[in-house]
């Protein structure tokens, strides 16, 4: 997936006098943390960050260390998958940090700090503020910084001097830029280069960027050589197999398929494999273990496919809907789409089932647009095998069925136009 688009915006421009301009932001920031009319506007980033945290009470003059998790720190930086860049990150930002003012820092999806490098003055300064190694940088940690906005805004900041949240942190100048999964676009971890605010410059926020977009380009690189080692284990064996099958990576990308419709993912169970399973767009599923991932075949098709005994529709983030459900072969966890978050609310509330021309009624005020209803639950049903069943569309008599909602009703999918969505928005 392409990286965005969007050129970096440095926290000070080119020409400017860095001394001026905080002496400036320093005057916003006073102003508006006291609800009087300030002299400037912060830039919009800026603003966006202090709103959050203005919104949720936290207290600008009051710095509480950050929490700091040292104790699962490996733990923690296996799981980022960010090891395999480390070394590129770090040589393309190595002339930032070799003047003895800046540090380097590497943190992970949620803001915690999994390593940082520097010189032992700067890095001695850091340690006052808790910027180490196990800490928790995000926005609700330690207010508006380059790690913790850029992960509020998936874009790469600068922050500069009185631009930063806390009080405390005023002394200091930040860039950081998001690394996303180049398969998904989801944000894997955060480079942020960090150092006194008398060393702000226009340039380091779009390096730090470059080096982020280059470390997506190495993730991308390094995931199509595992596939392409599986692949090379897995053709023949798919020859052989004789029913449709695949050969997926751990975590479900597909490298190679036999008689089957083309994936690129699939979603495994997340209580493990292998064995007998089931998955959401193959149904039941027999998978065996291979070099560096799975082989997935079709059960035959008189094994039968379980019936989901629980089914949970996660409603309270209305960008992001979720389904759980557990079966006989496992449980698993995915995101949907908006309109499939629709259709699975309006049959979690009617158990009965709905028609095509009910459920047209329900989506879209019409009931006579049953064409579209129709192709949009064959979608369905095709990448969740055996959860909605037909004539009428319902869910099976024996799953149980529930729906987290979001505290506040009027937030119910909030872009929905649908009918039955509003309508639940005003009952609840």
């Amino acid at each position: 997936m392409p990286s965005s688009s969007v050129t970096p915006e440095p926290a000070v421009a080119a020409g400017d006098d860095p001394r001026s301009y905080a002496m400036l932001l320093s005057e916003v920031y006073d102003a508006t943390m006291a609800g009087t009319r300030a002299p400037a506007r912060p830039r919009d980033v800026i603003a966006d960050s202090w709103k959050r945290l203005l919104g949720k009470g936290i207290d600008p003059d009051r710095h509480c260390p950050p929490n700091v998790d040292s104790s699962g720190l490996d733990a923690l930086r296996h799981a980022s998958g960010l090891f395999s860049v480390l070394d590129d990150v770090s040589r393309g930002l190595n002339s930032v940090i070799d003047g003895g003012d800046n540090i380097l820092v590497v943190a992970d999806a949620r803001g915690r700090v999994l390593w940082r490098y520097g010189a032992p003055r700067v890095l001695g300064n850091a340690d006052r503020l808790g910027f180490v190694e196990g800490a928790q940088w995000s926005e609700n940690a330690v207010g508006t910084n380059a790690i913790g906005t850029a992960l509020a805004s998936h874009r790469a900041v600068q922050v500069f001097s009185a631009e930063h949240f806390l009080r405390s942190h005023h002394a200091w100048t930040c860039a950081g830029a998001p690394i996303k999964d180049p398969r998904t676009g989801q944000v894997v971890g955060i480079v942020d280069v960090s150092g006194p605010a008398a060393t702000v410059h226009p340039t380091t926020v779009a390096l730090v960027d470059l080096v982020a977009r280059l470390a997506e380009s190495q993730l991308r690189e390094a995931h199509d050589r595992t596939l392409n080692r599986l692949r090379t284990v897995a053709a023949p064996i798919l020859a052989r197999v004789g029913r449709p099958a695949l050969a997926v990576d751990q975590h479900g990308w597909v490298a190679a398929v036999d008689s089957l419709p083309p994936h690129s993912r699939i979603m495994l169970p997340d209580d493990g494999v292998p064995g007998r399973t089931w998955i959401p767009s193959l149904g039941a599923c027999d998978v065996e273990s291979l070099p560096g991932g799975w082989l997935v075949r079709l059960a035959e098709e008189d094994a039968g496919g379980p019936a989901p005994s629980r089914v949970t529709l996660d409603l309270r983030d209305g960008a992001a809907p979720s389904l759980d459900v557990v079966g006989g072969f496992g449980t698993w966890r995915r995101d949907i789409s908006p309109r499939h978050a629709e259709i699975l609310h309006v049959l979690a509330t009617h158990r009965q089932g709905r028609s095509a021309p009910e459920l047209a009624a329900d989506l879209y005020g019409d009931r006579s647009r049953v064409v579209t209803v129709r192709a949009e639950m064959s979608r369905l049903r095709r990448q969740y095998v055996g959860l909605v069943l037909g004539k009428p569309y319902r869910f099976p008599e024996t799953a149980v069925v529930d729906v987290v909602y979001p505290d506040d009703a009027t937030t119910l999918l909030p872009a929905s136009t649908a009918p039955a969505i509003r309508a639940a928005r005003g009952i609840r």
